[in-house]
């Protein structure tokens, strides 16, 4: 395995302290491992150009004007002038769920990938905002493509609260009003709730004109379900207990699991959404990959 393999895996970096180092890592040792990275920006359509500040990324400075008026000016492009990107994580009870054979908790793996893709965002001077969700919106940070701003980000989804229920159809109702800037919205969460009712929420960021991208968390064992002595299932989320003879329920409970993932990646593209679906086994360059092929597939760069 390539050392930049080793930085991405869930295992190692929950070992490191602080979101910050750990994105970083990330979204280094990512770029690092491949011949050309995919990633190149949100912006498609060149709008405009502006003057170059100082701390500017030289790479978007048109030499062609500079030639013909002794003037640095940049680039723009339709998308990077009113940019915004809000990353939604789910911290309800359920996201705190963690198999024997799984290395991170889904909301330490969320919590990664989110940090990843905000850092990743500013890297490319768009602008990334936040919110924190479980019974209600616990946090709300505003959109910045300012460095510094990303302290803030690490900081609410470190502290943000877990515990309780979750009702996502209303909270996606509320998220939808609140986030004005029309943008690109990515939800991090497992998704446990009627779907239907999510449906609706994620209609609403449709409505809105918003560009939505979910990421549905979940845990091998949630999805296998490999358990073979009879178990005590702890409730998550108000849930009661339940002994069980896992063998017996294991064929109606795939079924069962595998009939949600598909009502849920069936209504995210009838919505026209991108739907990425991420294990918390799966290594961290790979649950990028996927989101940022998409992205570049809708931005037809393929």
């Amino acid at each position: 395995m390539d050392d930049y393999r080793k930085h991405l895996d869930p295992a190692t970096l929950s070992k490191l302290s602080g979101l910050d180092l750990k994105a970083r890592l990330i979204v280094e040792g990512f770029v690092s491992g491949l011949h050309k990275s995919p990633y190149q920006g949100f912006s498609v359509e060149f709008a405009e150009h502006r003057e170059y500040v100082a701390g500017d990324d030289l790479r978007y400075v048109d030499w062609k004007v500079y030639g013909k008026s002794d003037r640095f000016y940049l680039k723009q492009y339709e998308e990077e002038t009113n940019f915004a990107c809000y990353i939604l994580l789910d911290t309800s009870e359920s996201m705190q769920y963690r198999s024997d054979g799984a290395a991170v908790s889904k909301l330490d793996y969320a919590r990664l990938a989110a940090a990843a893709l905000a850092y990743l965002v500013v890297r490319q001077q768009d602008a990334v905002g936040l919110a924190t969700y479980d019974t209600q919106v616990s946090q709300f940070v505003r959109a910045s493509s300012r460095p510094a701003h990303l302290k803030q980000l690490f900081h609410a989804m470190e502290t943000a609260p877990s515990s309780g229920e979750t009702a996502m159809g209303p909270i996606f109702h509320e998220l939808a009003e609140r986030i004005r800037k029309r943008g690109l919205v990515i939800i991090f969460s497992d998704l446990f709730d009627d779907a239907e009712q999510v449906l609706m929420g994620l209609k609403h960021f449709r409505h809105r004109r918003h560009d939505v991208s979910v990421m549905q968390v979940i845990d091998p064992a949630e999805q296998e379900f490999a358990f073979q002595d009879p178990t005590l299932f702890r409730g998550l989320e108000k849930l009661p207990e339940e002994l069980a003879d896992p063998r017996s329920l294991r064929t109606a409970y795939r079924r069962e699991f595998e009939e949600f993932l598909t009502s849920v990646r069936r209504g995210c593209r009838d919505l026209h959404m991108d739907y990425t679906l991420l294990r918390t086994d799966q290594p961290l360059d790979v649950a990028l990959s996927s989101f940022l092929i998409q992205r570049m597939r809708r931005a037809g760069r393929t």
